[in-house]
């Protein structure tokens, strides 16, 4: 079993060579020490699910002191999940809707950077293990949607994800072996996931490792993209095809 953070969550927790303390620091935070689990746990047991506009003002007011930079005038919605805040960069005038999970977590130099004038909505997560997720200035990612990287997520700018769209980078597994479980095995990469500028994807579009949405790009609702598509493409259905040219 891998040792450290850069271990699987379901790892870690599995870890008996650690106590219940260590893992929740490994898995929450990721720093040692005493001040940043103090200011960790302070500021999300006070403020986190704190109703109303006071809950806005006070997370506004404390939430950037876990973040490793914040822009002006960021709205934090209620019931945030906040791992590894110290690896995440957010820009000006983005709005994070309820529920949304920031994970970061991971032992290497990956993270999540957002630009300005972002949008998160509810119940969206961006969560990276050893990868990274930048999102660039204008995008709006929907309700429901998950990015997943253990390589690298690379949206541009105004960039548009419908509720529930999944983007997975990495996440492959090999399987040769029988004798060991796969959860265990290399995990493979196919170089991760490049989203480029002014690219709309319909509601519940999954698009795999190794692809490459050109600029200008319209994905079609329910569509699988799992191969590069141009720039300037319509593009619908599993796996993905370009149906004509804008």
């Amino acid at each position: 079993m891998k040792e450290g953070f850069e271990a699987s969550a379901q790892k870690q927790l599995l870890d008996e060579k650690r106590g219940s303390l260590a893992k929740y620091v490994a898995l929450f935070i990721g720093r040692p020490g005493l001040w940043p689990l103090f200011l960790y746990e302070t500021v999300v047991t006070l403020f986190t699910s704190l109703p109303g506009g006071l809950g806005l003002v006070l997370r506004k007011l404390f939430f950037p002191r876990l973040f490793k930079r914040t822009g002006k005038r960021v709205v934090f919605g209620r019931n945030m999940t906040i791992r590894h805040p110290w690896k995440i960069e957010i820009g000006d005038n983005v709005v994070f809707d309820d529920n949304t999970v920031l994970d970061a977590k991971g032992s290497g130099t990956g993270g999540i950077w957002i630009g300005n004038n972002v949008f998160i909505g509810r119940n969206t997560s961006l969560v990276c293990k050893e990868g990274e997720i930048r999102i660039g200035d204008y995008s709006n990612i929907g309700t429901d949607c998950a990015l997943l990287s253990e390589t690298k997520i690379e949206i541009g700018r105004y960039v548009f994800l419908a509720g529930r769209c999944y983007l997975v980078a990495g996440g492959n597994h090999g399987f040769k072996d029988r004798e060991t479980p796969i959860m265990f095995q290399p995990s493979l990469s196919k170089g991760g996931i490049t989203v480029e500028e002014d690219v709309w994807l319909g509601a519940s579009v999954t698009v795999l490792d190794g692809v490459v949405l050109g600029k200008g790009t319209v994905v079609g609702a329910a569509s699988l993209v799992n191969r590069p598509i141009p720039p300037y493409s319509i593009a619908y259905g599993v796996p993905a095809r370009r149906v004509q040219e804008r």
